[in-house]
């Protein structure tokens, strides 16, 4: 039941106060958001409506968010500081810190810093489950920090150009263009952890190398950290060809989403055989997330749920219809 509860900031500082609110209280929109309550607030004295679990956790996150706002609190400081208020565990380890451009970058929440010390402690490692949860990101960035700490002398990432009703004879232009809106969020992420600059003069160099995954047949792939993103939509065969390139002194993560595969009707994802066949192989780690690792916005973790009930129900409802079909032709067999 939503009860309402009251949280006072003392000592009262009006500065903070302003830093914590935001500009005409976004801060606290966002806060409402994801917690799931409603917040008044009448100068260091907050009213919060809601269940008892959220009005808590809204609670805690007034005083956490309180203590940093002796500077300007951004929306983003308070959507991320959120996901690791909601996910805090204080019986995980710390999560490894990254040597990139972005100084704050580590796992936000107790799995994704499991992913971190896998891909750190693994040559080979599987980062399964939902958009947002930073598969990727984390990947590049532990690809970034391996190669500035010069423990590989190049990072290589590819992806197969398999995407939802179209494939890369309907995109204008040469090969590298029609190549290129797949591997686009690998360059997004390259750009926002090393620079514009940096990353073009390490492509000239053929430090940093983005590719569609057919271009790594016949290679052999050594001291190099190498990134296959997207690999629900891998056959067998690829995600075998793949494991395989892997050479002396490299190390491979493999992400994907398996909520999400575009192949053709009736193929089977290599990324789903792989996670069954290689489960027990020593020296192969699998990080699997869930909705409540998603750092992004914080209705994007509902969407996730909403759809995950939506497809609970559906599998529920066949079920169901399949198990009504059968018996009644059990019956209709009984009465001939």
């Amino acid at each position: 039941m939503a009860r309402s509860s009251e949280v006072v900031l003392e000592p009262v500082d009006n500065v903070r106060l302003a830093n914590l609110c935001g500009a005409l209280d976004e801060n606290l929109r966002q806060i409402e958001s994801a917690c799931d309550v409603t917040i008044a607030r009448r100068g260091g004295r907050f009213t919060l409506k809601g269940e008892a679990g959220a009005a808590q956790l809204a609670a805690r996150a007034l005083r956490e968010f309180y203590e940093r706002a002796k500077e300007i609190l951004t929306v983003d400081d308070i959507q991320l500081g959120l996901i690791e208020i909601q996910n805090r565990s204080e019986l995980a380890p710390p999560a490894p810190v990254l040597l990139t451009r972005k100084s704050d970058l580590h796992g936000r929440t107790p799995r994704q810093g499991e992913y971190l010390r896998n891909i750190q402690s693994h040559d080979i490692t599987f980062g399964i489950g939902p958009a947002g949860t930073g598969k990727t990101y984390l990947a590049v960035a532990s690809a970034v920090d391996a190669f500035e700490r010069e423990h590989v002398e190049r990072i290589i990432l590819t992806r197969p150009a398999v995407e939802a009703g179209e494939r890369l004879g309907f995109l204008p232009g040469d090969l590298a263009q029609k190549v290129d809106p797949y591997l686009r969020p690998l360059y997004d992420a390259l750009y926002d952890l090393m620079g514009f600059d940096r990353v073009a003069k390490l492509f000239e160099r053929g430090s940093i190398e983005i590719a569609p995954l057919a271009f790594m047949r016949g290679r052999t792939l050594n001291h190099a950290f190498i990134i296959l993103d997207e690999a629900q939509n891998t056959t067998p065969e690829q995600m075998k060809m793949f494991l395989t390139r892997i050479g002396i002194g490299a190390k491979a993560v493999v992400t994907g989403d398996l909520t999400q595969i575009d192949l053709p009707r009736g193929s089977r994802s290599g990324l789903l055989e792989a996670r069954e066949i290689l489960a027990s192989v020593r020296g192969i780690a699998v990080t699997e997330f869930g909705r409540e690792d998603v750092v992004r916005h914080p209705l994007v973790a509902r969407i996730v749920e909403a759809y995950d009930r939506k497809a609970a129900t559906v599998a529920a409802q066949e079920a169901a219809a399949k198990a009504a079909a059968k018996d009644a032709a059990t019956k209709a067999g009984g009465v001939e």
